[in-house]
């Protein structure tokens, strides 16, 4: 029983391994994943990594509001600079829910320009960005 041990933790090791190295490294700081509306030759309403509930806060930012957190609209600073570079208010920040919280969480909706020209969208708090296309 004594020699199974160390067998076992060796094997037990190799798997932990083996599954950690299937999880995706993070961009460079700074890196933007670009995504269209578009698929085939079919055009999609909004690119499939949106969770269902930004329709709302994108309906919301189309209309001026109302919103439903009182930091929802308020000028994205970008200190990390992971967006490109503009003149400070150039870009605001909005809350995209996640079911189940009773806080704010982690996902939002970043705009670029007044009105917005340019939409990304980060669920892991601002760590990365997806840009993404919004129709007009």
């Amino acid at each position: 029983m004594r020699a199974l041990k160390p067998l076992l933790l060796m094997v037990v090791l190799a798997i932990a391994a083996l599954l950690w190295g299937r999880h995706a490294p993070l961009p460079p700081p700074g890196h933007v994943e670009t995504t269209t509306a578009q698929t085939g030759a079919a055009a999609r309403p909004l690119p499939p990594f949106l969770p269902a509930e930004a329709t709302d806060t994108l309906s919301r930012i189309a209309h001026g509001g109302p919103f439903e957190h009182r930091q929802d609209g308020v000028v994205f600073q970008n200190r990390e600079g992971r967006l490109p570079s503009m003149p400070e208010g150039y870009y605001h920040e909005y809350t995209v829910d996640t079911p189940g919280l009773d806080y704010r969480g982690a996902r939002r909706i970043i705009t670029g320009g007044t009105p917005p020209r340019i939409y990304y969208y980060t669920d892991d708090h601002y760590r990365t960005f997806r840009q993404f296309e919004v129709s007009r």
